[in-house]
């Protein structure tokens, strides 16, 4: 018997992976990414051609092959199911669909291009899907979302690492701010504003719970570094679950399709366990002495649910504080009514943090400029 048809391609291709995993063939969220990526070069105009690249990409044994006919006929053209099959349909707003999708680049519809065309959405959705818990996001809503959020996160990023401090000392006069001070004394200049250097001289610090608790959030989260990370000289974005990864280069790519492909490929721990406290040991360990300084700021997006040692998470927080100039936690359960920080990660990290701050919407996110501008401020 054959499923009900699903809404896209995409999303067709990634039950069939779902499908196929449900009938012992080894498939995870990369040959999914991997299926996608061929169907995208193949098309699906030649039947056999578009089977012949799934089972290039899902298959390496002959007992795997005739396997396989078997799942793509049933599945593709309801042939029917032997009695050692089944169907196992996962609802579409799975974690792991959505990751195999987002991380893929390939959100239900065709991507948005960065910069390109202009939104169909009125006020009033851009509004609604700025306040809306990632988490709850319709699958049929990602598509504006990510195109709302890439355009309003680069233009923040855009005028922080533009922006100037303004300094009292002998530095160059800032002609523009002078005469725009001035105007409400009649127009003297009585002080002067100067110029200062840049903000992005200075370090930001990113490090990005992926565990299984953050799965709903964290994909979105991996977009807000890419979009920081492109417009500032000196960040340093690493991803943690039960260990610490840097990801800093495979995200100065030129397209954010391209770095999310990159990250599909690497065994980062997605959607594992969390030890908060040894990946900030490794971390301090590995690459506090490159990154930590005053000069630091220290970005942790984190619900802080930690599995290891509350005392070990407390002790590299401490060290991090200490040699960084501010400690910022982004939680995205800050966002829920309610919320308690009681967990033992979240409740021993208190202390050292010096802005704890939602993250669990786009409206939330675009609040870090305010943030970064007054730690930025010396």
């Amino acid at each position: 018997m054959l499923p009900p048809p699903l809404t896209n391609l995409t999303q067709s291709i990634v039950e069939f992976c779902r499908f196929a995993r449900a009938n012992d063939l080894p498939v995870g969220v990369k040959e999914t990414l991997d299926c996608l990526n061929a169907t995208q070069a193949i098309g699906i105009a030649d039947r056999e051609a578009f089977k012949f690249s799934l089972k290039t990409v899902l298959c390496s044994s002959k007992n795997e092959w005739d396997l396989f006919h078997d799942l793509f006929e049933a599945f593709w053209h309801g042939a029917e199911l032997g009695p050692h099959l089944s169907w196992k349909r996962p609802t579409t707003s799975s974690p792991e669909i959505k990751t195999a999708m987002i991380l893929g680049g390939q959100s239900g519809e065709a991507e948005p291009k960065e910069g390109g065309g202009k939104a169909v959405w009125g006020a009033g959705a851009h509004e609604r899907l700025q306040k809306t818990d990632f988490s709850q996001i319709p699958q049929t809503d990602l598509p504006a979302l990510e195109e709302i959020s890439l355009r309003l996160m680069k233009r923040m990023a855009l005028r922080l690492s533009r922006r100037l401090k303004i300094v009292r000392s002998r530095a160059q006069v800032d002609l523009r701010r002078t005469i725009r001070h001035s105007i409400g004394r009649g127009g003297d200049p009585m002080n002067l504003s100067y110029r200062g250097k840049k903000l992005q001289q200075d370090r930001l610090v990113i490090l990005l719970d992926i565990s299984g608790s953050m799965n709903p959030y964290s994909l979105f989260l991996v977009r807000f570094a890419y979009a920081l990370q492109k417009y500032f000289r000196r960040v340093d974005t690493f991803v943690f679950s039960t260990h610490l990864m840097e990801i800093t280069h495979a995200l100065r790519t030129r397209e954010l399709r391209d770095a999310l492909q990159s990250l599909s490929q690497q065994a980062a721990g997605w959607s594992g366990g969390t030890k908060i406290g040894e990946s900030l040991r490794d971390f301090t360990l590995l690459h506090g002495k490159k990154v930590l300084s005053r000069n630091s700021l220290v970005v942790i997006l984190s619900d802080g649910w930690e599995t290891g040692e509350p005392d070990l998470l407390a002790a590299e927080l401490a060290g991090i504080k200490r040699r960084a100039r501010k400690l910022i936690w982004l939680n995205p359960l800050l966002g829920m009514e309610d919320y308690q920080p009681l967990t033992r990660g979240m409740n021993v990290a208190l202390p050292y943090i010096d802005i704890f701050a939602p993250a669990h919407n786009l409206e939330s996110l675009l609040q870090l400029e305010r943030h970064l501008q007054r730690s930025f401020a010396r």
